[in-house]
């Protein structure tokens, strides 16, 4: 069998697929249907400084190839996740991402210092959140914003730091550059894309807070359009996600320039994601003579 291994930011992966941020909670769930120690590693469902309720339902709906959602961020705090969540994390045999949003960046760095005393392997700032000192602009959407906050979290992170980039942007690349710049030792990307529905019955968009973000396979082309313009722009090792249902789409980003992948969306309809994805991984290599998985990575060819 071929080796499955990855390493991003000095950080070593039994394989590639990491459970992506807000579609496996903390784990316990998924734990009842198979080792989790069978995944690379798990990104933790995000994390703010204090306890939050999210939005008001309805706050989650399916859409064509994909869903909709707008939870916002309801979790426990991250004094309950180091104490409640992490220790039994740890006993799982697999990576352990804390991932981290905020209303500030005061906040992202009080708790990049909290969680860079406790055993998580690496820290993901979701900046895909507004920033509301900055009039509800997502922390995102400008070099010099994504390039502040990243420099600022860096002083306080003494883990491995992936920045977690929105599509949401006219120029992704340039965004991954300044991330760079600011010390982020990975990329992971994309978020979900803002997205809208509306029940044409009651003439109310089907989602409380109006719009949500759309994930799922409708978003895969745009993730791999993306994935590859930065890899083209970095020399930092990127996580690519946004739409990975089958083994042949986790081969396709792998081949656009991803290191490491992470599904979310599909875990959804079928729990047992990862384990087909990774058997069919390890066929493709087999198949093709690869020995590492890691040779795939940014192989694809354009055209001229």
């Amino acid at each position: 069998m071929a080796d499955l291994s990855v390493k991003v930011a000095g950080v070593s992966f039994n394989n590639p697929l990491i459970a992506a941020s807000g579609t496996f909670g903390f784990g316990r769930e998924y734990g009842e249907f198979y080792p989790l120690s069978t995944l690379g590693g798990i990104s933790c469902k995000g994390i703010t400084l204090k306890k939050r309720d999210g939005n008001p339902p309805p706050r989650i709906a399916e859409t064509p190839s994909g869903i909709l959602n707008a939870v916002g961020l309801q979790n426990p705090g991250v004094d309950v996740f180091i104490k409640e969540d992490l220790p039994w994390l740890r006993q799982q045999g697999t990576v352990i991402i804390a991932n981290t949003a905020g209303n500030t960046v005061e906040e992202y760095c009080q708790m990049a210092e909290k969680l860079s005393e406790t055993d998580v392997d690496m820290i993901e700032l979701n900046i895909s959140c507004p920033n509301v000192k900055s009039g509800g602009v997502q922390f995102g959407t400008s070099c010099e914003a994504v390039e502040d906050i990243t420099s600022r979290v860096r002083r306080y992170c003494k883990k491995p730091l992936i920045i977690k980039l929105s599509p949401n942007v006219t120029d992704i690349a340039s965004i991954a550059k300044a991330a760079e710049a600011a010390g982020a030792d990975a990329i992971s990307m994309i978020n979900t894309l803002t997205g809208m529905r509306i029940d044409i019955h009651t003439r109310r968009p089907i989602i409380r807070n109006n719009t949500g973000g759309l994930s799922g396979a409708a978003v895969f082309p745009v993730a791999v359009r993306m994935v590859w313009q930065v890899a083209n722009a970095v020399k930092i090792p990127i996580i690519g996600m946004g739409g990975i249902t089958t083994w042949e789409d986790a081969v396709e980003m792998l081949m656009a320039g991803a290191t490491a992948l992470q599904i979310g969306t599909v875990l959804f309809s079928d729990p047992y994601a990862p384990v087909k994805i990774n058997e069919g991984l390890n066929r493709f290599l087999d198949e093709n003579g690869i020995k590492s998985v890691t040779e795939l990575t940014g192989t694809v060819q354009p055209w001229n």
